[in-house]
């Protein structure tokens, strides 16, 4: 359990690998354009089998094209408190 959230349970609703590492990024007290930068950060230092979880307020609409240009796949699920984005290289 990830900030209240059950990361298992929303991986488990996305395509992406629940088998594979995992690192959780919250950014939901982030004002922009913090949680875009801070998210494409961490996804330069981690490995390609490593699963990003970015915990957001809302859907990062500006990080989906981002993701797309650099090769990524990428999911969201959004709960009544927390927006949930998975993000993996396929």
């Amino acid at each position: 359990m990830s900030a209240g959230v059950n990361v298992d349970r929303v991986l488990g609703e996305t395509d992406a690998p629940t088998d594979a590492p995992r690192e959780t990024l919250d950014v939901r007290d982030l004002g922009p354009p913090k949680p875009l930068a801070n998210t494409l950060e961490l996804l330069a230092d981690l490995d390609d089998e490593t699963v990003l979880v970015q915990l957001n307020d809302r859907a990062p609409q500006h990080l989906y094209p981002k993701l797309d240009d650099r090769g990524y796949e990428y999911a969201t699920v959004e709960r009544d408190d927390v927006t949930v984005t998975t993000i993996w290289r396929a």
